[in-house]
């Protein structure tokens, strides 16, 4: 048999920008095809944003103050957390992590390159090392774009007029003590995990928020127990509350001022912004590959995630909603497969969402919104962290969970959870959901005694019990 085109005349079957989630997936399942593949990373690490300054770090931060949070007495308060003790584990964490990447992409025989890779043309791409040793020219028949995104920061005031007092969610990491007063400037993922966060060290938080409440695409049960829980632990809420702008003043020492459109003033000694990400395709000469991204940096793709230049795939954050991790390398093993022509199904329409607050929050499917919208009569399950005898051991007596049935057929449409382990509970969910199941499994089936999964068992009886309300239903023997 003649060989390929794409074994005679590019370097790589494929190259990906981006050693992230999307980019390592990609990587290691066209590897796993016996195809030639290089990953060009940036970053003196592998793993992308989610290792060096985002998901990894961020979630061990939090498990430290958890374990801090779980040292206080009961209802006494010890002197204030020391946040470079805290932050110690992160550096640790993140280089394992780190490692882990690195070692997945050599033991799969997958060129490392290190440098700044961007488009001379729709297949060659130059990378510059970013040690000033110069370029190298290399070319792809297939290119995955996974550079994932970076915080937005305030017009108006640069960076080093800020430091110290206006910060991202990168900057977080290098804080070296704890301020007394944090303004958060945007109520989404990022900015509410932070708040609880520093809530719970006992900071205390002003969150500002465009928009009537926070999380808008989570169930409205679930945010309201959330910001209630927050608000016992030094955290105020400003909602339908818009930034004009941002300033410092003051000498010593200065202080970081956010002004309201309302005409209002909130002064903090840390501004943490917090109003989105912007794609890092700025770099990539896009222009060159006959691309173009939208005034947020993002790629437009198709349900194989082919960018507008066919053999160009992007994936991940770069490419916007979702932007989670495990969504990321799910589309970078896809986008793998189909630029490779092997079967893949397409992305599953049912994936958990985690929130790494405190508490921690998760939902996969519907919620009571949705459904609502389309007029899919459903009833709810409800279960309560205090009623579960778990729930009392690892000593959460505000957890709740939630499913969602559909009245006539009883198929689960959606769940949705608050507490400890809310992030781990959900998948069962997920399956049944994913296989179509419904009201009966959860009535027949046993869970193991105690754990939080108990859950599932006591909001399906409560389900139950609603449905058998509402149509007379018996208990199925």
């Amino acid at each position: 048999m003649p060989p390929s085109d794409s074994e005679t005349s590019y370097d790589y079957d494929l190259i990906c920008i981006g050693s992230g989630p999307a980019g390592q997936r990609a990587a290691v399942q066209s590897a796993k095809l016996g195809k030639r593949v290089a990953v060009v990373e940036k970053r003196p690490m592998f793993g992308g944003c989610c290792v060096e300054t985002g998901t990894i770090p961020s979630k061990t931060f939090r498990h430290a103050v958890v374990e801090h949070m779980r040292t206080l007495d009961g209802g006494s308060r010890r002197p204030r957390a020391d946040i470079e003790r805290l932050l110690g584990r992160v550096d640790h964490v993140v280089q394992a992590e780190a490692r882990v990447v690195e070692d997945q992409l050599w033991r799969n025989d997958i060129d490392v390159i290190t440098g700044v890779g961007s488009f001379l043309g729709p297949h060659e791409i130059e990378v510059a090392s970013t040690d000033g040793r110069g370029t190298r020219r290399l070319t792809a028949h297939h290119v995955l774009i996974g550079v994932g995104t970076r915080p937005v920061f305030p017009d108006g005031i640069t960076q080093d007029e800020a430091a110290g007092l206006i910060i991202t969610s990168d900057g977080v990491l290098h804080l070296n003590r704890l301020p007394k007063d944090l303004v958060v400037v945007g109520g989404g993922v990022i900015g509410i995990e932070y708040a609880s966060i520093f809530g719970a060290l006992g900071v205390r938080v002003t969150v500002v928020e465009r928009h009537p409440r926070c999380l808008e695409f989570l169930d409205t049960e679930i945010v309201d127990e959330l910001v209630h829980q927050m608000r016992e632990h030094n955290v105020t809420f400003r909602f339908n509350e818009a930034v004009a702008n941002l300033s410092i003043v003051g000498e010593a020492p200065r202080k970081p001022v956010v002004h309201l459109a309302s005409g209002k003033e909130i002064v903090g000694d840390l501004v943490l912004y917090s109003i989105g990400r912007q794609g890092a395709t700025d770099k990539l000469g896009l222009d060159a590959a006959g691309l173009k991204a939208d005034k947020r940096g993002r790629l437009v793709v198709n349900d194989h995630f082919q960018t507008d230049v066919p053999h160009i795939y992007a994936a991940g954050d770069a490419i916007g909603f979702p932007s989670l991790a495990a969504t990321s390398s799910e589309q970078g093993r896809l986008a793998a497969r189909h630029a490779f022509g092997r079967e893949c199904k397409p992305m599953p329409a049912h994936f958990p969402i985690g929130i790494y607050s405190i508490p921690e929050i998760s939902m996969v499917g519907k919620t009571e919104a949705e459904l609502t919208e389309a007029k899919i009569p459903y009833v709810v399950g409800l279960a309560r962290y205090r009623e579960i005898a778990r729930g009392q051991i690892v000593g959460d007596d505000t957890g709740l969970f939630k499913m969602l049935f559909g009245q006539s057929d009883q198929r689960l449409l959606g769940v949705h959870a608050i507490g400890t382990g809310a992030t781990e509970l959900i998948h069962i969910g997920q399956a049944v959901i994913a296989l179509e199941g419904g009201l009966d499994y959860f009535l027949e089936t046993v869970f193991n005694y105690p754990t939080l999964a108990e859950c599932l068992k006591v909001a399906a009886l409560d389900a139950f019990n609603e449905l058998e309300a509402q149509r007379g239903l018996t208990r199925p023997s």
